[in-house]
């Protein structure tokens, strides 16, 4: 099969079967990519989410715009980006149309409580094999420890925190952090 139509129909097919937004979706997009079609590596994967995570725009469409471009550049980006797309697309397009009637429907109102199960365990699946390639360095531990409890925290209390206070937060610590170990390794050395 041509790269740009395997790229495609590779892509269409997690953003049509995929519910739950980009993170429910980096399970299927690693398991498709790294596993199947040997595309890219696990760690290219690790890197492909963190920077798809800190750019503009949803993480599952910025990882299939990087595996097309590493595929077949410009024109395998955008490729693989209508593939993820035009699918959520089209469906979002002709439930809008019938709606109201649509949500009515006993079995489609089950179905939606039985996806959002199923996201949040694609989302658990996503972290957990990110979880198994990174280093595990006692600092790197403490911050995802961190992070957890005020995941918890914030979820249980119903805290409205923006995601970009959030970031940004764990931005400053992380410099903060990096700052004040350089400092020590600095005098250490003298």
């Amino acid at each position: 099969m041509p790269i740009l139509l395997d790229l495609f129909l590779s892509f269409a097919k997690i953003g049509l079967f995929t519910f739950g937004g980009g993170y429910a979706m980096l399970s299927l997009i690693e398991n498709t990519c790294v596993e199947k079609k040997k595309w890219i590596t696990q760690e290219e994967m690790m890197n492909i989410t963190v920077i798809a995570e800190s750019t503009p725009g949803p993480v599952a469409i910025n990882c299939a715009t990087y595996v097309g471009y590493k595929q077949k550049k410009i024109v395998g980006a955008v490729v693989a980006m209508l593939g993820m797309i035009l699918p959520s697309f089209v469906i979002i397009y002709l439930i809008s149309m019938f709606l109201d009637s649509f949500l009515e429907i006993t079995w489609v109102a089950n179905a939606f409580q039985g996806i959002k199960i199923a996201v949040g365990i694609l989302i658990v699946d996503a972290a957990i094999k990110l979880l198994k390639v990174i280093e595990k360095k006692p600092l790197q531990i403490i911050f995802l420890v961190c992070s957890a409890v005020a995941m918890i925290l914030i979820s249980i209390f119903s805290l409205r925190i923006s995601p970009m206070i959030l970031m940004l937060s764990a931005a400053a610590v992380g410099i903060l952090f990096a700052l004040f170990t350089g400092k020590l390794r600095k005098e250490g050395n003298k």
